[in-house]
């Protein structure tokens, strides 16, 4: 038997079921035909943030940013490389906190860049501050299959 995930589209946010033994291998949306995983950081807003904070049966890595923030634009290229070395075991967002204020205080973000591990829409971990690439994939160790 099969474990299915929820694996939600980075382009139109449909929910589409992997095998867990498949996750790794390009998988495609079955409505809109594109990636389900770029290696890319996605850019999340108050329209698909909860989707794909709950929906996701893999972990959403949340980058809480601002585009005045220095150490948030420093930290980016980072980011950026552990999404390309990271999924598809992980989903990685940006959220601008200017441009989604509501969701930003939800959150209580209150310095950035905060980075936020959500699994099933609950809160795991919670990091404020930029990092190394080999800290920050330390840090995301737990998350890892």
């Amino acid at each position: 038997m099969n474990n299915s995930l929820q694996i939600v589209c980075p382009h139109c946010n449909t929910i589409n079921r992997v095998p867990q033994e498949k996750l790794g291998d390009n998988g495609k949306c079955g409505k809109c035909k594109q990636p389900l995983f770029t290696g890319t950081p996605i850019e999340l807003n108050g329209n698909n943030f909860q989707r794909h904070a709950v929906k996701n049966d893999i972990p959403l890595v949340v980058d809480f940013w601002a585009e005045w923030c220095g150490p948030c634009k420093a930290f980016a290229p980072v980011f950026a490389q552990a999404a390309k070395e990271l999924e598809p075991f992980i989903r990685f967002g940006k959220l601008n906190t200017e441009m989604e204020q509501p969701i930003a205080a939800q959150y209580q973000i209150r310095s950035i860049p905060t980075l936020m591990v959500i699994k099933h829409g609950k809160e795991i971990a919670r990091q404020a501050g930029a990092m190394s690439l080999h800290q920050f994939k330390t840090w995301l160790k737990p998350w890892l299959p």
